[in-house]
């Protein structure tokens, strides 16, 4: 499972943020990172799914 959350964490990152923990505050921050700028958005997709 773990490798179908990296796989969207990096083509939609904020989609692969809510199959890990779902709509919380980690989701909206990830949002903002990648209407920020996309490589932001992937790194804390990424981030987050790695580390739990």
């Amino acid at each position: 499972m773990d490798l179908i959350r990296i796989l969207f964490a990096i083509l939609l990152p904020p989609v692969g943020v809510f199959l890990q923990v779902g709509i919380g505050p980690q989701f909206w921050v990830n949002i903002l990172l990648t209407l920020f700028g996309y490589i932001p958005g992937i790194v804390h997709a990424v981030w987050i799914i790695a580390r739990r």
